[in-house]
């Protein structure tokens, strides 16, 4: 039994921070049901560096933020469509939808509308600026988001400057705020009884990250340098050459620095006036970070990070994404998923990283195909077989 098991959530969104907010429902135990256009469905069933998969509408970004949900093709833009809407809405626990915020007010589905026909409804409307506001009907995707948050500027080095992130971290920060205020409006509606609006928007999500970053301009009155892999909070902290690469070192305690220097070789340097406080060596990383590459670059990587590990002083190999996704720990703790989709094989996909003692999430059921639950969901609200086939032929569903 999941921790949300017994809760049906409606799922209008399409491409990531939606779905990446609905998957972690499913993997929670709620079922989800997965409304879709009939002609195309979500657009990422198309996306993916898989031809073959895409022109099956299982695109690889589709199968990633799909397990465990259903189906339902439906046309919300005709009148009966919306009829077997709110009929679903009549049933439902939440609602979650990420389009413009003057989407659902147009087709006559908007909240207020909504919850007249149910008010124990949670509605939680995702966009990328939110629902009030100037910027509100502005059209927004990640990249457009990170550069409007200060996330580029905050990224990089003097050399590439202002720099994304490389994967698409607004998106999906912004579905996992989402999961978290529905998983809080669920918990308050079983006090009161009362289902409300949630409103998140995907610039709003991601600029409570750069916490430390934004409290030194906010507080401190410093704006951010581009330091690249460097560790603003401390020195040295930061990426490093070795004699096979490179290595992430965060010496960032007084106690951590001082281990350093005595693994690393230069014991010397811990009476340097330029380097004896941690202050100072902010103020002089560039003159430290050469002291320290000279010792690390007469060993491999390997060793290092055993050897100062061993010390207490936090270490690591910077990984190939392939090399990360099999590394000994991530597999023990089994992040990834196998999953068996007919005709296409097995799969791997992550599940639910939160470990839940009682109410442990899983992947029960792979990415649905599109429509592949149609007819077992309005079965269930009472439409007949023959019902069925007349909204199939009016293309309702």
């Amino acid at each position: 039994m999941g921790a949300l098991s017994g809760v049906r959530v409606l799922d209008l969104t399409n491409v990531l921070s939606g779905p990446f907010c609905t998957l972690h429902l499913a993997l929670l135990g709620a079922e989800v049901v997965k409304i879709e256009n009939p002609k195309a469905g979500d657009l990422a069933r198309v996306l993916g560096n898989v031809p073959k998969l895409n022109q099956m509408l299982m695109g690889t970004s589709f199968l990633a933020q799909n397990a465990n949900k259903k189906s339902l093709t439906l046309n919300l833009k005709a009148e009966e469509g919306k009829q077997v809407f709110k009929r679903l809405v009549a049933k439902a626990d939440v609602v979650v939808e990420n389009f413009r915020p003057d989407v659902m007010p147009r087709l006559g589905l908007g909240y207020p509308v909504l919850a007249e026909l149910n008010p124990r409804l949670v509605y939680c409307g995702i966009s990328g600026f939110g629902q009030t506001g100037p910027d509100a009907e502005k059209p927004a995707y990640d990249q457009i988001i990170q550069g409007l948050s200060g996330v580029m500027d905050v990224n990089g080095d003097e050399r590439l400057h202002p720099l994304r992130a490389g994967f698409p971290i607004c998106d999906t920060v912004g579905g996992l705020n989402a999961a978290f205020a529905i998983l809080a409006a669920l918990f308050h509606r079983e006090r009161s009884g009362e289902g409300q609006m949630i409103d998140v928007a995907l610039l709003d999500s991601i600029m409570p990250l750069m916490g430390w970053v934004a409290a030194n301009l906010l507080i401190g009155g410093q704006a951010p340098l581009p330091m690249g892999n460097d560790n603003f909070t401390a020195a040295p902290s930061g990426t490093f050459r070795t004699q096979d690469g490179h290595i992430n070192i965060a010496a960032n305690k007084q106690e951590q620095w001082e281990a350093l220097a005595d693994v690393v070789g230069v014991a010397e340097l811990k009476t340097d006036p330029r380097f004896q406080e941690r202050d100072q060596r902010k103020q002089h990383r560039r003159e430290l970070t050469p002291l320290i590459e000279q010792k690390l670059r007469q060993r491999p990587t390997a060793y290092w990070v055993e050897a100062l590990n061993a010390r207490d002083v936090p270490s690591g190999a910077i990984l190939s994404l392939g090399c990360a996704l099999t590394q000994p720990q991530v597999v023990n703790r089994n992040a990834l998923r196998a999953v068996e989709i007919d005709e296409i094989g097995e799969v791997k996909l992550f599940g639910l990283t939160a470990k839940l003692s009682r109410t442990p999430g899983e992947i029960k059921s792979p990415p649905p195909r599109l429509g592949a639950h149609t007819e077992e969901v309005l079965l269930g609200l009472g439409y007949t077989k023959t019902e069925i086939a007349g909204l199939r032929e009016k293309a309702i569903v």
